[in-house]
């Protein structure tokens, strides 16, 4: 049976806000993470390489249903909506309070009870968040739903009866492994997969108009938490430079000097 004639190709997309790492960051006053007044949030731009890849699919076997499916405070659901205008079908909101700070397994166990039971045939991840950087999400959810995952996955092909995925995933030192699993499964996309295109005019004018779905965490089973962030902290200032003044010789002079007292070569 192809593509076309069996039951859609379901693509759950898990997405999140980021801070804008241009903005001006400071330590909130408890001194366990960042103050989040006055910063811009936007999507988290490796989610944007995880909807891209989903509108790929979609583009390629047409029989495909794309959900947008993100887990964080009132303000995330610009991420859901964001999700649309990037070609996802449903955008859905797992509202937690403002004051909640979710850590990699609580993130995770939610997303998990909403993709649970075999609904999605593919559960898609941006690599990591840009503020946290750890990785953590997309594993965890493919290990909570027993679910095979490949993780910096830069190229996939799916067979044409959505029964297989076939990855390459970026290693280490520029190495490249090819592996190959059985659907329903977890992939974490790196940025080099593709380019986001922008979203066209259309789509942003349906996600302004579209329902998001919204389920409330109280209502979900309550997960547990993993770790807890103690402190955060900004890192000292490094030393000041030294400006070498003087003719590009008197420069040369200056640098060698120093190079052979702070070193002792030269």
């Amino acid at each position: 049976m192809t593509a076309e004639e069996s039951a859609p190709m379901k693509i759950l997309v898990c997405i999140k806000q980021a801070p804008d790492l241009e903005s001006a960051f400071r330590i909130n006053e408890e001194g366990a993470g960042y103050d989040e007044t006055g910063l811009v949030f936007r999507l988290n731009k490796y989610d944007e390489n995880a909807l891209e890849e989903a509108a790929l699919l979609k583009e390629r076997f047409a029989n495909v249903q794309i959900t947008a499916l993100t887990v964080g405070p009132q303000r995330w659901e610009a991420a859901a909506r964001r999700g649309l205008e990037f070609g996802a079908d449903f955008g859905v909101h797992i509202v937690t309070p403002d004051s909640q700070r979710l850590d990699a397994l609580e993130t995770a166990s939610f997303l998990a009870a909403y993709a649970g039971g075999g609904r999605f045939d593919l559960l898609l991840f941006g690599v990591m968040s840009e503020d946290e950087e750890r990785s953590q999400v997309g594993p965890m959810t493919a290990a909570i739903l027993n679910l095979p995952y490949a993780t910096t996955v830069v190229k996939e092909t799916i067979s044409e009866d959505f029964s297989r995925v076939e990855v390459e995933r970026e290693l280490e030192g520029g190495r490249r492994e090819i592996i190959e699993m059985p659907l329903p499964a977890v992939l974490t996309v790196q940025s080099s997969i593709n380019l986001p295109r922008y979203p066209n005019l259309s789509n942003k004018l349906r996600a302004r108009k579209q329902e998001i779905t919204i389920i409330h965490a109280s209502t979900l089973p309550t997960p547990r938490k993993s770790s807890q962030l103690v402190r955060a902290y900004l890192p000292p200032p490094s030393k000041m430079g030294i400006f070498i003044e003087g003719t590009v010789e008197e420069q040369a002079e200056t640098l060698i000097k120093l190079i052979h007292e702070k070193t002792g070569v030269l």
